[in-house]
């Protein structure tokens, strides 16, 4: 299997619904590295996963709405919890969108909050 993995940040402000989530229920902000590994088990007729540089840019699209903002306050997110793992979702969705033109394997989507916590979702770009 091969991939190629791209990387960039955001930094958001959100509050987690529930009582589970204990502090982080009180409006407080994240910053998140976020990592779009492309993966396909043959390489393409120009020996690529896919180009780095278009996948760079393409995170960069679907992130940026995001960045520096206060995720409640956002239409697709308002009856959401946008945890990290629910994030991974999201922006996985919105890379299957813009690059199945030019990819077709497994994305996987990774969030780290720290060096010690991250959460991802994986697959299939169709």
């Amino acid at each position: 299997m091969f991939s190629v993995t791209v990387r960039d940040q955001m930094l958001v402000a959100h509050s987690l619904k529930g009582q589970v989530f204990g502090k982080a229920r009180n409006l407080h902000g994240a910053t998140y590295v976020v990592e779009a590994e492309f993966k396909r088990s043959e390489l393409d007729e120009n020996n690529t996963v896919i180009d780095m540089a278009l996948a760079s840019k393409i995170l960069r699209e679907v992130i940026s709405p995001l960045d520096y903002q206060n995720l409640d306050d956002l239409d697709q997110f308002r009856s959401q919890t946008t945890t990290a793992e629910f994030l991974a979702s999201y922006i996985h969705d919105e890379m299957v969108g813009r690059t199945r033109l030019h990819f077709d394997g497994r994305l996987k989507i990774t969030l780290r909050e720290s060096s010690q916590t991250w959460a991802s979702f994986e697959g299939e770009v169709k």
